[in-house]
């Protein structure tokens, strides 16, 4: 159990720390080497709308390859998805920027960063189903929370190394230094691959796979849809204020505080690398009270806590204080994770074996695009119509968790649940 869950998490940790360069660099870096044309604002949206083309390609991942981890297995799912994002990667540090080859230059930059949305889109659920799958019902929200942390850790990585980069003088930085980051990421695809190669598969696929192979579904995804739809409203429901939130907390602050407040580039990193560090502790912490009082509740108390601190959260921002900025990131994270915490065990709980990484892929990828992708620029928009005042952005994350509660509240309970074609008998059906 130990070597599943540590290959899940290194694993995770390697896809997101290619995925979070990008959204630093988008805040800090892109909207002068892709867009110079314009001004910082709208090159700063310009760099945010590419960055959520990746997240408008997370569903087609999920949908692919939660289709081939229903059909072949989940190993096979989380070494091809890891390849993928992190070749997409080390392409990105070599890209020519707009002055060297004009308009070529932001289209191979969104043709590459919907590769990496593919992978990733994909990822999540064989890396969460290996946990789960593996995992005894009473631990299943503790094992599957380390996955979860594996964000965290690719933020920190990402985000420190870009710190450390972005240390050097601006000419320097602007010429190359920002492509170490990318070009790094080739050394950890190589250690997340030795490792996952090592992992054997899911003893719950194998046995269903073995006993139902002649009623396999065709095509899991629709399988998945026809029996739990309710399910996969939940879970996207679910989604929609911790997606939003993360990306605001943590790529659109970064744009927020230095282009408006005047605020260095290194204090927001650091501010979000201490948050990242705290996080990785809050996860797994949410995770176990998940598996104490249930998934619902937890869950329930993150987002009404996201509600609560959307104010308060720019508040603190707004001081232009170190501090205030510190732990406005860090408490923001920290709400965070209690939603993130129990997700992968509850999305995975909601669904059969046969189609649960076609169900959990679908659930959480769907929403990913309307929430996550969309926050900072819906954000940075908000910010542009308000003149600078960040009102409008409280409210839409206010927005975000009003709907995860009410998809939350309507679900089941779901610790108790046995990872069985039995045992999900009760969360078939609308």
């Amino acid at each position: 159990m130990g070597r599943v869950v540590l290959a899940s998490f290194i694993g995770t940790t390697i896809e997101w720390y290619d995925f979070f360069l990008y959204g630093t660099a988008a805040a800090l870096v892109f909207n002068k080497l892709f867009f110079p044309n314009v001004d910082p604002l709208a090159g700063t949206m310009a760099a945010f709308a590419t960055y959520a083309v990746g997240f408008f390609a997370r569903p087609l991942g999920g949908v692919i390859f939660g289709h081939f981890g229903d059909k072949l297995g989940r190993k096979s799912v989380l070494v091809t998805t890891l390849m993928l994002m992190g070749v997409a990667t080390f392409c990105i540090g070599l890209l020519p920027t707009y002055e060297q080859a004009g308009v070529l230059a932001p289209v191979l930059l969104v043709t590459l960063r919907f590769v990496q949305g593919l992978g990733v889109g994909g990822e999540w659920g064989g890396a969460v189903l290996m946990a789960v799958e593996h995992g005894h019902r009473g631990r299943r929200g503790f094992y599957a929370s380390w996955v979860q942390a594996g964000v965290p850790v690719g933020l920190l990585l990402a985000n420190a190394v870009f710190s450390a980069c972005s240390s050097m003088p601006e000419e320097d930085f602007l010429a190359w230094g920002w492509r170490v980051p990318f070009l790094l990421g080739i050394f950890l695809l190589a250690v997340g691959m030795f490792i996952r190669l090592r992992v054997l598969e899911s003893p719950l696929f194998e046995a269903a796979k073995a006993a139902a192979s002649e009623r396999a579904p065709r095509l899991p995804v629709l399988e998945a849809i026809r029996l739990h739809p309710r399910n996969v409203l939940v879970a996207m429901g679910a989604r929609f204020a911790e997606n939003a939130a993360f990306y605001v907390f943590t790529v659109f602050v970064l744009s927020y505080a230095t282009t408006r407040l005047g605020t260095t580039k290194a204090d927001v990193l650091s501010g979000v690398l201490i948050g990242s560090a705290v996080q990785l502790v809050a996860i797994p912490l949410f995770g176990i009270l998940s598996d104490r009082v249930g998934r619902r509740p937890v869950y329930l108390a993150g987002a009404a806590g996201l509600a609560l601190f959307a104010f308060p959260f720019f508040w603190l921002v707004d001081t232009r204080a170190t501090a205030g900025l510190w732990a406005a990131i860090t408490l923001g994270l920290v709400v965070h994770s209690a939603m993130y915490g129990p997700q992968a065990a509850f999305f995975s709980e909601l669904f059969s074996t046969r189609v649960r990484c076609s169900g959990v892929s679908l659930g959480y990828q769907l929403a990913s695009p309307l929430a996550g992708g969309l926050a900072p620029l819906i954000a940075t928009a908000l910010l542009k119509w308000a003149d600078g005042n960040p009102w409008p952005v409280a409210l839409y994350l206010i927005a975000m968790s009003a709907i995860t509660l009410v998809s939350v509240w309507c679900a089941q309970e779901t610790h108790r649940t046995e990872l069985t074609e039995d045992g999900m008998s009760a969360q078939r059906g609308p």
